[in-house]
């Protein structure tokens, strides 16, 4: 018994020394890449195009955090080469005027210079619209469920007001029913 137990320890250790040679480190290729440097920061405005699938979200780097404002001008832009590779395409059809959109309080007031009946005809294009606002505006500490786009139209004075879901689909604000014991005005 004390004979195999000898035996084994030694085969044991031949064996752990086996296969590893005295070359020292071996170059493997480059080195790590595609890690920031530490304090650097990485921002993405979060665009939304239409697939062949509905709408579909894509981040593109951007240089400081993207206002709703600067989100959208980079929607009017369109998808950019790799996008369209991958069968992006936008809906948002030509606007003549200002788009405008203003951000605040996990709001985003959208100022559209045109009726969103000549917009498109299955309402892809509104959806880009008000997910990218939507989205702009929730990185500013609000979550994208809860932010409100509140659209105005050409030729209305009124907004209407919508959110855009994590899937990318446009839902109306739903109505705020007042607490128990309180009174409509």
């Amino acid at each position: 018994m004390k004979r195999q137990v000898t035996l084994v320890t030694v085969l044991g250790v031949l064996s752990a020394g086996c296969s590893i040679g005295s070359t020292g480190p071996v170059r493997a290729g480059a080195p790590a890449s595609g890690l920031r440097e530490p304090g650097s920061a990485t921002h993405h405005a979060q665009l939304y195009f239409v697939s062949p699938h509905g709408i579909q979200a894509v981040a593109r780097e951007v240089d400081t955090a993207a206002t709703p404002q600067q989100a959208l001008d980079l929607l009017l832009e369109g998808p950019d080469a790799a996008e369209r590779a991958r069968g992006l395409v936008t809906e948002v059809p030509p606007i003549h005027g200002r788009l405008v959109a203003q951000g605040a309080g996990g709001a985003v007031d959208v100022h559209l210079p045109m009726r969103v009946a000549s917009m498109a005809r299955d309402g892809l294009g509104l959806s880009q619209i008000i997910c990218t606002a939507a989205y702009a505006e929730a990185t500013n500490g609000t979550q994208l469920p809860d932010v409100d786009v509140r659209v105005y139209e050409e030729g209305y004075g009124t907004p209407w007001a919508v959110r855009c879901n994590a899937a990318g689909i446009v839902v109306p604000v739903p109505e705020r029913v007042p607490s128990r014991g309180a009174t409509r005005e």
